[in-house]
């Protein structure tokens, strides 16, 4: 059975839906009078006792939020609507909620979906209604939800017995291979879908399959196989001067080492360190086989005696993703970076960010076509960053926000942390 509770801020501490019905009229420019926000929770899995309890200990706190076991009235003149995660998008409310009923019965975790409930009051058109529904719902991992309760939670998927073989693909001529592409979503491009099709039909003889396709496009994308910073550079054509000295000196330092690996600009941002490290300019660097993130061998002094320690550093780039998924992005951005200290069984004890955006106070209608707005990014990855951090306790010591055109065509997310381990540990 799918039981249902909604719960809502009190008025006084409603502080979402102010700021949504403030980016309304701001941003959109719709005079609407005022925004509720509810969250809706759908739970299944849990008998009438222990739904009652997590009503008010978990779904709700009774000082701040009201709840309620059925929708309550709009009123008139107000529209709703209702937004939940895609499928298969992580639901980070939902799944917290089922691990805390968890703890509070001592029994299996129930599942939990939510979505959220916004009620606009005021005269809205139609075409003001679409506006809105299009800037607080990010097709990428959010839809339009129903009003309606289901009558399970339970996914059921169809297992095929077979794989699916692409029949006819090295057959295909560029045309149809650029449909390709586009049909299945994949992140190749077309030169990349030909050279495939050359590999299947000469080295395979075959068609592939989908899970063969699915599984080369996931690591030749850009995210895993960082495609832009592995790129050849064969001639480069500078004009400022001052970037073609800097050029001509990682040509020279590409001497100096002895290197045969092809320009690329990972090369380049990893060139000086090589360099430093040749020089002999680089005696506590700590190289071993288990290196997950830039590793210093340091003296630490600890109850007034000092310990050989490792400090860490390690960023990472989002850039891509924050860009089509303000939140989940940046907070994995971050994520990432404490990753591989963690690996190294380090303490991240501090962090920093530094963004790239354009003008975020230009109007919405402005937006470039496919994008989101530049304000929805900055502000809603400002959430996923901050989110991600206050959740493992980490510091943010320093915040670097840059505004320039130069990034309407591509954000800048980048987070880095610092770390500390004991040597023997390591």
């Amino acid at each position: 059975m799918v039981r249902t509770v909604y719960s809502e801020k009190k008025p006084a501490f409603a502080v979402e839906a102010a700021g949504v019905l403030s980016d309304i009229k701001r941003t959109l420019n719709i005079k609407l009078e005022n925004v509720r926000l509810i969250n809706r929770y759908f739970v299944e899995g849990v008998d009438d006792a222990d739904f009652a309890k997590a009503k008010t200990t978990i779904f709700s706190e009774p000082t701040v939020d009201d709840v309620y076991d059925v929708m309550p009235e709009i009123g008139e003149n107000s529209r709703v609507l209702y937004v939940e995660f895609l499928p298969g998008q992580f639901d980070q409310r939902a799944d917290s909620c089922a691990q805390c009923i968890s703890l509070l019965t001592e029994k299996e975790r129930p599942t939990v979906r939510s979505a959220k409930i916004y009620i606009l009051a005021g005269s809205v058109t139609d075409a003001e209604f679409a506006a809105i529904k299009n800037y607080l719902i990010n097709p990428v991992e959010a839809r339009e939800a129903s009003a309606e309760t289901p009558d399970t939670l339970a996914d059921n998927f169809e297992i095929p017995d077979t794989v699916k073989t692409l029949d006819g693909f090295i057959s295909l001529d560029k045309e149809s291979l650029a449909g390709f592409v586009k049909e299945y979503g994949l992140a190749m491009d077309l030169d990349d879908i030909c050279f495939l099709q050359d590999y299947f039909k000469n080295e395979e003889k075959r068609d592939p399959t989908i899970t063969e396709i699915r599984m080369i496009d996931t690591y030749w994308s850009d995210h895993c196989r960082h495609t832009t910073f592995a790129t050849v550079i064969g001639n480069a054509d500078i004009e400022p001067e001052y970037v073609k000295a800097a050029y001509d000196k990682y040509l020279s330092f590409r001497e100096e080492l002895g290197t045969k690996k092809p320009q690329c600009l990972m090369d380049i941002a990893t060139i000086g360190g090589k360099l430093l490290r040749r020089r002999g300019l680089l005696p506590d660097l700590d190289v071993s086989e288990e290196i997950n993130a830039c590793s210093v061998n340091i003296k630490a002094k600890i109850d007034d005696e000092e310990k050989d320690y490792l400090l860490m550093f390690k960023n990472e780039t989002h850039n891509h993703p924050t860009e089509i998924e303000p939140f989940g992005g940046a907070a994995t951005c971050l994520g990432g970076a404490i990753r591989d200290p963690l690996s190294g069984r380090a303490y991240v004890y501090q962090s920093m960010r530094c963004t790239g955006a354009a003008d975020p106070r230009v109007p919405f209608e402005e937006t470039l076509k496919g994008k989101l707005s530049q304000r929805k990014i900055t502000t809603t990855a400002a959430s996923g960053f901050s989110s991600y951090g206050n959740q493992i306790g980490l510091a943010t010591g320093l915040v670097n926000e840059f505004y320039h055109e130069g990034y309407v065509a591509k954000r800048m997310e980048l987070g880095a942390v610092v770390g500390a381990a004991p040597k023997e540990n390591v």
